[in-house]
């Protein structure tokens, strides 16, 4: 069975070497809709694949981080970064160039890196990410699924080369969230949210 869950974000970026002009030289900015789509076989002890309500912890603080900031790429020019960072306490810098495409395979390991560390109470069983579909406009969108997530040919994304600026991680209900799913580390999923 499949679950969703919607959320929204304000982001702005440039996405480089695109062939839109626009795009590709032009900071500007969407309005994002991010679609998670959860799997599993088995319910859980209330009968759900996943209780919606756990997901408004870390995967929508996770999420929510590219809200009102910009995405950088750390391949983009050193003097526009430098730039962007000082003139932003709310940025995220990524290995990729921040393109729709990108965006779902960024989130889609952040989410299953949170999904990996997250301690079960409830009996769910098995609950996989399917996928993560990232509306860039209101026509356009990219889905992107596990294969995807970790193509080198697209790109390699190493969740160590993902940096938040100090203002994204000071706002997370845990300050040391990245830490601990760098590390691996188990992260209490509560019953009640």
């Amino acid at each position: 069975m499949l679950i969703r869950k919607l959320f929204k974000f304000e982001n702005a970026h440039i996405v480089r070497d695109c062939t839109t002009q626009r795009c590709s030289e032009n900071i500007h900015g969407h309005s994002y809709k991010v679609e998670v789509l959860l799997e599993s076989n088995y319910l859980d002890n209330g009968q759900m694949v996943y209780d919606f309500g756990l997901t408004k912890r870390y995967i929508k603080e996770l999420i929510d981080t590219f809200d009102h900031g910009i995405t950088l790429w750390s391949k983009d020019d050193k003097k526009y970064i430098t730039s962007m960072k000082v003139h932003s306490k709310r940025w995220v810098e990524l290995p990729v160039s921040p393109s729709a495409e990108q965006f779902s395979r960024v989130i889609y390991l952040l989410v299953e890196r949170v999904l990996a560390c997250t301690d079960m109470q409830n009996g769910e069983r098995e609950v996989q990410l399917h996928s993560i579909i990232v509306h860039e406009t209101e026509t356009g969108y990219a889905q992107g699924f596990k294969e995807d997530a970790y193509n080198a040919g697209m790109g390699s994304i190493e969740l160590e080369d993902i940096v938040f600026s100090s203002q994204v991680q000071s706002e997370w209900s845990d300050p040391k969230l990245w830490e601990k799913l760098l590390a691996r580390t188990l992260i209490k999923n509560p019953k009640k949210v």
